[in-house]
C-alpha cells in the first residue's frame, strides 16, 4: 500500500523526490506535513510557487506542472527507518522515464543516494551533471527540521531560477 499517492503525470515541468513519507505526512496523507518542514514556506519564498501552499494543497500543485513521489512508497518515518528495496529504486527509475518530467528535484541527499547508488558523501546539493535518459536532476538540502544543521535556501533558489527561466523561454 502507498503511503501518499503519487502526483504524476507527464511532461511536468518539476518533481519533487523524497525518500519516503514522513510519519506525519503518512498520518495525514499530505506531503511535507509536519508543521516544522521547511518545504512549502521555501516553495513561495523562492517563487516556484506563486504562494504559500498549506501540505492538505499538494494535489492542487498539478495545475502548476508541480508533481510528487517518492523513492520508497510503502515505508513512512524518517530515512534512517526506512527499509529501501531494490525495486522501489527501479520503479521510481520506470516512472521517471514513463512521465518524463523536465526537472527532478530530490528533497534529501538520501532520496538521491538512492538513485544514484552513491553515498550520500559523495553527492553535492545542487544541478547535477546530466545522466541518461533523466531529465535535469537537483539535490537539495532536506526541508525536514531534524536536518535543519544542513539547511541552506540557496540550492532551492537556484531550482527556482532554473524552472522559471525554462517556463519563460517557453512562454516567448
Amino acid at each position: 500500500m502507498d503511503r501518499l499517492p503519487d502526483q504524476l503525470r507527464e511532461h511536468l515541468r518539476l518533481v519533487f523526490v523524497g525518500t519516503a513519507a514522513s510519519t506525519r505526512s503518512a498520518e495525514l496523507g499530505h506531503y511535507y506535513a509536519h508543521p516544522g518542514n521547511r518545504f512549502w514556506p521555501t516553495l513561495a519564498e523562492v517563487g516556484i510557487t506563486p504562494r504559500r501552499y498549506a501540505p492538505g494543497e499538494f494535489a492542487s500543485l498539478l495545475t502548476l506542472g508541480i508533481g510528487f513521489t517518492d523513492i520508497c512508497k510503502s515505508g513512512a518515518g524518517m530515512d534512517h527507518q526506512i527499509s529501501i528495496r531494490p525495486d522501489d529504486i527501479a520503479a521510481f527509475k520506470a516512472k521517471m522515464l514513463t512521465y518524463r518530467p523536465r526537472t527532478i528535484a530530490f528533497t534529501s541527499k538520501k532520496a538521491a543516494s538512492l538513485f544514484y547508488g552513491r553515498p550520500t558523501a559523495t553527492l553535492s546539493v545542487g544541478k547535477q551533471p546530466p545522466l541518461d535518459d533523466f531529465p535535469e536532476i537537483f539535490v537539495l538540502p532536506s526541508p525536514s527540521g531534524a536536518a535543519s544543521g544542513s539547511w541552506s535556501v540557496q540550492p532551492w533558489q537556484e531550482l527556482a531560477e532554473a524552472v522559471i527561466a525554462r517556463l519563460d523561454r517557453a512562454i516567448q
